[in-house]
């Protein structure tokens, strides 16, 4: 289990730790993509997101990591709006989305290590990592080498070297065999009971997570379609 120090930024404490969303509104293209979305995260809690494709999860979690605009509402974290200063925002998050980004020419042990150092984190977490998702026999092949399913457990381990309070995975479970997927469920667990939170999207029951979640369904937040007539004026 983590400890404050483990998660906190700056000089924020964990148990008040809190973000919340107010009618957040996003375009894509100047297109809506969703408009009104509203929830509440406190210390170890999570967000399990539903909904058909097309109905906005990837973009709210892009949103939420800070790629993309809010078009319209409000983000706080503890009360404060996150438009104040979205660098600091940016450290607090873990964004995994569909692309792993992993380093060719680098090793799951270099890979680690980079991102342990870059955020000032002891070398023990680049092995428990290994250890944590059965990395240990490719931790010294190059990262070219590495099947779909072994570059997307790299990337998940790199959740746990760099730890930060929000995690926002996009169909983390892509590519996962049920071992694989057990890892995950565990380091969610030692994420959430350090007071991490957790927003996910994800078309799979995931017992431990999806069931132990808040769900939001994106499909309840799908824009009106234009009035034809006002387009006409």
């Amino acid at each position: 289990m983590g400890t404050p120090n483990d998660m906190a930024t700056g000089d924020e404490s964990l148990p008040a730790r809190q973000l919340e969303a107010r009618e957040l509104g996003c375009l894509r293209g100047g297109w809506p993509i969703f408009a009104g979305v509203t929830f509440a995260l406190s210390a170890g809690e999570a967000l399990v997101l539903v909904g058909t494709n097309g109905s906005g999860k990837s973009s709210l979690l892009r949103l939420l990591a800070g790629y993309l605009p809010v078009a319209a509402g409000e983000l706080l974290w503890r009360g404060v709006p996150l438009s104040k200063d979205p660098d600091l925002h940016r450290s607090r998050t873990r964004y995994l989305g569909h692309l792993d980004a992993i380093k060719a020419a680098l090793t799951p042990r270099e890979d680690l290590s980079f991102w342990a150092q870059l955020h000032a984190q002891p070398d023990r977490r680049v092995e428990a990592a290994l250890a944590a998702f059965s990395l240990q026999e490719l931790a010294d092949r190059p990262g070219r080498m590495l099947s779909a399913g072994q570059r997307r457990r790299l990337a998940l381990a790199r959740l746990t070297v760099s730890p930060a309070p929000l995690w926002l995975l996009d169909e983390p479970t892509v590519g996962l065999d049920t071992a694989s997927q057990k890892a995950l469920v565990a380091a969610i667990a030692r994420h959430r009971a350090a007071g991490g939170m957790l927003i996910m999207a994800t078309h799979q029951a995931l017992p431990g997570v999806t069931d132990a979640a808040q769900r939001l369904d994106m499909n309840r937040y799908r824009p009106l379609p234009p009035d034809p007539e006002a387009l006409l004026l």
